[in-house]
């Protein structure tokens, strides 16, 4: 089931955004980083935005059992396109169809929400599995630079976009 995310999603989704990027970023992440302020990183930045979510902007939750098993957030830039900010499944649960059914959902919303606008997100360089994932749904690269993290470290990353539905 996918639904809109609320409030109280705050703590489950940011352990387990955590938990994904610890996964996902082991060896292209800081060590230091990943096994250390993570955490609390997350879940200052999902209590933020679901305290006061930005106008536009939309989190949906991918639910099994009562267990969070993906989620996708999405916010729309001043540039007039939405940034598809964060998808993440649970580790373990990668393969099994979560991030394509929330990638689906997030263009429906998108073309019924935004139907102007089209989609972009940013993508470590090295996360190549994710790379392949997007470019597997039909995401274009559009860009390429370095990404400049307020933890104080840098890794170069890539833009892809979908065209305006």
């Amino acid at each position: 089931m996918i639904r809109t995310g609320a409030r109280d999603d705050a703590e489950p989704i940011a352990a387990l955004h955590a938990e994904s990027w610890r996964t996902a970023y082991a060896g292209i992440m800081p060590d230091d980083f990943l096994n250390g302020p993570l955490d609390e990183d997350r879940l200052a930045l999902w209590r933020g935005r679901l305290s006061g979510p930005e106008p536009g902007a939309a989190l949906f939750v991918a639910e099994e059992d009562g267990v969070i098993t993906g989620f996708v957030y999405l916010l729309p830039r001043p540039d007039g396109r939405l940034l598809l900010d964060n998808l993440h499944a649970r580790p373990g649960r990668t393969g099994t169809g979560i991030g394509s059914r929330l990638l689906r959902h997030a263009f429906a919303w998108a073309a019924a929400e935004h139907p102007a606008r089209a989609l972009y997100l940013e993508v470590l360089r090295a996360n190549t599995r994710a790379v392949s994932f997007y470019e597997r749904h039909g995401a274009v690269r559009t860009g390429a630079r370095v990404c400049v993290f307020e933890q104080g470290f840098e890794l170069p990353e890539f833009e892809y976009s979908w065209p305006a539905a």
